[in-house]
């Protein structure tokens, strides 16, 4: 493959909704441009881009796909992204690293959730956009009407720049607005169709309007001239598309022996910016934020966004490169390992094939393999040039499944299994809940969690139950009591004495308390300790549901020994009968964790969530408004709260997002209590 040069590089993710078609539009992308010589399709498990087993079986994009084709002298690099709200991080890591996007949507007539999420992330992020309007040829479907619904929520910066010309439901060619010709699927020139000749026009004042807009030089074109030329057109809404001012609308149809895209990649490589025009990218360079100038003669850096583990080559790295150039045999330095690294294999990929390549440079995306240290989120460069890049925000994993354990060691096999998988995707999280002390995997979703597990199952051969996590529920007292407790024991020859009298008082400033305030040697300093270590060992069970204790003081100030018997064995098992039949008359109670929680919604939701908050025995403490949404904030048990992830899913059709962060113990309502005391007993 021929080296690219960073002015002709260009860096799109194909972002949406999912099964709105951007896997098949990849695909027709790469049939157009001969990269391929057959059209896959998602239904039979053929695509270029969903290879993986788990993406064949579903008939759904799991993981990101990285493909390039050469258009026109331009290489064009282009990230496949899963749609599915449970692989939001795939889409989180390709924003990152792309200079534009193409987000695909259906000509339903109306705006799907995905479509607004895409939008909605690539105008907080800066990237410029390009909205392709799929499946124009089915039935019911409309290109009009697809283009209002996205104006209607995003005003008139909306604008289609391409119109479909349509046989019935045939795609037979576009207008392009800009330029007031006609062409089609084959980009040749015909003749602009009578019935769509007023619409151009009118279309055409409205491009020109907004792209004088964009500079004085323009506006003074338009003003002379009335009208701007295609070539003005086109650069003022490059223009306003990097400022997040335009977004250019085109149809098309990806599903068929001939998939019809306008101009779709002329439009990616005259509209989407050169890597070094946007997005610049700061490091930190001797504890100072620096931009990173983007030039292939400077010193290498870049970061690694996405491991993918490959049964042949092993472990891949997909990485872009922010300034200079990489090429087979350099050493190169990881910052966050403090490790040199030496390039033996550099790749440009498309799906699953691997094409060698010599050198890499500034602006360009490859794949490193065969690294020892390396993997996502770090950052790479010259030994001699330390740089940083900061790290990929990933979503937190708010969805929580418990892993049952099993006699044959299979959970183990399982566990060790989910370790692996990581290193792919670093928005789940598998390991002990040091609150509950069970294994547990967290993730943004049921469907990402039954993928992992499945993926487990194939390629380990080993599975695991998964269930409702225990909640971290607590135990406390709320009066003082004392207790003497005593242990005696004698079998004909030495045995066991200790005598404690214990007061067990409740104490919420402290988690466990033990005091001595033994006088007159009844209870020798020696076995202080031992009593302590009895009173620590029993309270974690506690004694209502088998919850640890917290909250109390524990005070010894009486008791007796044996000059023979009395041992170290003695008085802890004194303590622990002390704490079995003291606690219980210190009028003990269950707590459960309450959570701080942030809601973040479309106003229109306000209303079901505020009122779900409440059924939740949640409380809302205030509302704020920030960048069109509105933030929910409250507090609300953590056993309500379960589930919430894919209840407000549900609720707000995708589009609410919530964080809960705990905030403090609280006593458990006394009908609930006593159902979780009654289910402990039982279980």
């Amino acid at each position: 493959m021929a080296d690219y040069k960073k002015e002709q590089i260009r860096n799109i993710a194909l972002i949406g909704h999912g099964g709105e078609g951007k896997t098949s539009l990849f695909e027709a992308i790469l049939f157009k441009s001969n990269v391929i010589n057959r059209l896959g399709k998602v239904s039979d498990g053929t695509t270029t881009s969903d290879y993986d087993s788990e993406e064949i079986a579903r008939k759904m994009s799991i993981n990101m796909s990285l493909g390039n084709i050469d258009y026109k002298g331009t290489k064009i690099n282009i990230i496949d992204v899963p749609g599915f709200f449970d692989f939001e991080g795939e889409m989180v890591a390709a924003l990152n690293v792309v200079d534009g996007a193409v987000i695909v949507t259906q000509a339903s007539g109306s705006m799907s959730v995905g479509t607004e999420k895409a939008i909605d992330m690539c105008t907080e992020m800066k990237i410029p956009m390009i909205i392709f309007i799929n499946g124009i040829n089915k039935e019911n479907s409309s290109y009009a009407k697809a283009v209002a619904a996205i104006k209607a929520k995003y005003g008139n910066k909306v604008l289609a720049i391409d119109y479909p010309i349509m046989d019935g439901y045939t795609m037979k060619g576009h207008v392009d607005i800009c330029a007031k010709k006609a062409f089609d699927n084959d980009g040749n020139e015909i003749d602009i169709p009578a019935d769509l000749a007023s619409m151009v026009d009118i279309s055409c004042v409205e491009i020109d309007e907004n792209a004088a807009g964009a500079s004085e030089e323009l506006l003074e074109s338009f003003v002379v001239e009335e009208k701007l030329s295609r070539e003005d057109r086109v650069r003022g809404i490059k223009m306003l598309s990097i400022n997040g001012e335009f977004i250019p609308v085109i149809p098309g149809v990806v599903i068929g022996e001939q998939p019809a895209l306008a101009d779709l990649l002329d439009l990616v490589v005259e509209l989407m910016p050169r890597p070094q025009e946007v997005n610049k990218m700061k490091a930190t360079i001797d504890e100072k934020e620096e931009e990173i100038i983007c030039d292939e003669n400077g010193k290498f850096a870049c970061r690694v966004f996405k491991t993918i583990i490959d049964p042949f080559v092993g472990k891949l790295l997909l990485f872009k490169v922010y300034s200079g150039s990489v090429k087979v045999g350099d050493s190169v330095y990881n910052v966050r390992k403090s490790e040199i690294e030496k390039v033996s294999a550099l790749y440009f990929l498309n799906g699953k094939q691997q094409t060698q390549a010599s050198e890499v440079f500034a602006g360009d995306i490859g794949a490193f393999a065969k690294f020892n240290y390396s993997k996502t989120n770090d950052t790479l460069c010259d030994p001699n040039y330390i740089v940083n890049f900061p790290l990929i925000d990933f979503p937190k994993p708010i969805f929580t499944l418990a892993i049952i354990a099993d006699e044959k060691g299979g959970s183990d096999k399982v566990i060790d299994g989910l370790k692996k998988f990581r290193a792919e995707d670093p928005t789940f999280y598998v390991g002990k809940d040091i609150e509950t002390g069970e294994t547990v995997v967290r993730g943004l979703g049921e469907t990402q969690i039954d993928v992992l597990m499945k993926k487990v199952k194939n390629k380990y051969k080993v599975e695991a139950q998964l269930k409702a996590p225990r909640v971290a529920y607590r135990e406390t007292i709320r009066k003082v009591v004392e207790q003497q407790g005593k242990c005696k024991k004698q079998n004909g020859g030495s045995g066991l004495f200790g005598d404690v009298h214990i007061r067990f008082e409740p104490a919420p400033d402290v988690d466990f308390e033990f005091i001595s305030e033994v006088v007159g040697g009844a209870v020798p300093k020696q076995y202080f300790p031992s009593v302590e270590k009895g009173l620590r060992e029993v309270k974690d069970l506690g004694i209502l549901a088998g919850y640890p204790m917290v909250n109390f003081r524990a005070t010894l100030f009486f008791g007796s020994y044996h000059p023979v018997d009395s041992k170290e064995a003695a008085f802890i098992e004194a303590a622990k009968i002390a704490f079995k039949e003291g606690i219980p008359k210190a009028e003990p109670v269950l707590l459960e964790p309450i959570g701080n929680v942030k809601v973040t919604i479309p106003t229109e939701f306000m209303g079901d969530i505020m009122g779900d908050l409440t059924k939740r025995r949640g409380k809302v403490f205030g509302m704020d408004t920030k960048k069109g949404k509105t933030i929910i904030s409250g507090e609300a048990p953590q056993s309500e709260m379960t589930r919430y992830a894919i209840d407000l899913r549900s609720m707000t059709q995708g589009r609410g997002r919530y964080e809960i962060e705990f905030a403090r113990y609280e006593d458990v309502p006394q009908n609930l209590s006593s159902k979780i005391i009654e289910d402990a007993k039982n279980s």
